[in-house]
């Protein structure tokens, strides 16, 4: 139960900072705005509680991984996406793809951890991810432009699997 209460705080807080304008409330929000964020939070809760917390871990509340989720977004991940595009820009006015779908496996243990790099590859321009097989944690990648029949986790997706252990694992 403190999971949920847990994950519902947070949600209402993100809500109540992104919707932030003028209203009655604080002057900062309307009546219907805040009912409205208690609902999607409780809805959002039901369904992330088990995503965040899985296996009672209390993990992503620690204020160092949310830093080096930050520094992940702004450094690695921001510049892998000015180069995804860069690249996709050019296969489009060329016409080189050679698009298909690999497999991947980072060996990642957390759902988490998963969902995050699964994310971030689809994010990613020029890639795409289609399935987890999730007794191994396996990624099915869509790749514009495959170079190899087995590519390595670094050719799809560079640092991410590393910086998604620090964050997630």
């Amino acid at each position: 139960m403190i999971d949920f209460f847990i994950t519902f705080i947070l949600s209402l807080i993100a809500y109540l900072f992104l919707t932030a304008s003028a209203g009655e409330i604080a002057g900062l929000w309307s009546i219907f705005e805040v009912v409205l964020g208690i609902v999607l939070s409780v809805i959002v809760s039901f369904m992330a509680t088990r995503v965040l917390f899985q296996k009672r871990s209390y993990r992503m509340l620690n204020p160092a991984r949310w830093i080096i989720f930050l520094i992940y977004l702004i450094g690695p991940f921001f510049w892998a996406m000015i180069k995804a595009n860069i690249d996709v820009a050019y296969r489009v006015i060329t016409g080189k793809i050679n698009p298909g779908i690999v497999k991947i496996s980072p060996e990642l243990k957390t759902d988490l951890g998963i969902t995050l790099l699964a994310n971030s590859i689809t994010l990613t321009p020029g890639t795409l991810s289609v399935d987890i097989d999730e007794e191994t944690n396996d990624l099915y990648i869509h790749w514009i432009n495959v170079t190899t029949l087995k590519p390595t986790t670094a050719d799809i997706c560079g640092t991410f699997p590393q910086w998604v252990r620090r964050i997630a694992e």
